[in-house]
């Protein structure tokens, strides 16, 4: 895992894939939660995810954000099918609370693509999956430096008036990679589901910026229009 020199929240994650298993604990949620070099609160109380939180605090600490395909809801309390491309994400911080449930931090730390869920099932699912690596462009190449600054100013556009969080005000004011800046405005802004599943699904770091550009620019889906996001919540499975 990278360091963190842009105060992002990742000091003191360790990642290391040459260690990594290959096998991940599986989370699908109906929509993309959690990009790469990003945080998200998560709220666990089903049974089955807790007994994964438990098997997770107990080993490594990894969990793969799902997304489960369209028609999940007919088949939810079995294994209902999931995209291909997820974000294994490491639990930073988590806390349980009397009733058995946990509130937790996920970091993401890399795109996966899942092979083959591993039988027979645990109460959780998991999965057999291979780590997937960033194309991310050097700063210099032609065009870059103008894609980033555009993606800056679309991005500051699509918050609400005033000064952003802190933590967007330095990624602003930094020199982040390309790939991240697009990863932070898909986990931040609000967008259609299928923009955002696409966005997961892509390792290029230009192709990404150019997607949350045109998503902006149709105001964050098709046809539609973003709405003004606000701090997100705890993600509930």
């Amino acid at each position: 895992m990278p360091s963190d020199p842009h105060g992002l929240g990742f000091d003191h994650l360790e990642f290391d894939p040459e260690r990594f298993s290959g096998v991940a604990r599986v989370f699908p949620l109906p929509a993309p939660s959690l990009f790469p070099r990003t945080l998200v609160p998560l709220h666990v109380f089903e049974e089955r995810y807790l007994e994964l939180m438990h098997d997770a605090l107990d080993s490594d600490g990894l969990i793969a954000m799902a997304v489960l395909k369209p028609g999940w809801e007919i088949d939810y309390a079995s294994r209902p099918p999931v995209e291909p491309i997820a974000c294994l994400g490491k639990i930073v911080t988590h806390h349980r609370l009397e009733n058995g449930r946990y509130n937790t931090l996920l970091a993401g730390v890399s795109r996966v693509r899942l092979l083959e869920e591993i039988e027979p099932p645990r109460a959780f699912r998991r999965a057999r999956v291979d780590l997937l690596a960033e194309q991310e462009p050097e700063a210099s190449e032609p065009g870059v430096a103008e894609l980033q600054e555009q993606l800056i100013e679309a991005f500051r556009e699509a918050l609400p008036h005033g000064e952003p969080p802190e933590p967007l005000m330095r990624a602003f004011q930094g020199d982040l990679p390309l790939g991240l800046l697009a990863d932070l405005a898909a986990q931040t802004l609000p967008m259609d589901g299928r923009v955002k599943v696409s966005l997961l699904a892509d390792p290029s770091a230009i192709d990404r910026a150019r997607k949350v550009l045109a998503a902006l620019a149709s105001g964050g889906e098709p046809g539609g229009r973003l709405d003004p996001p606000s701090p997100p919540p705890f993600s509930e499975n």
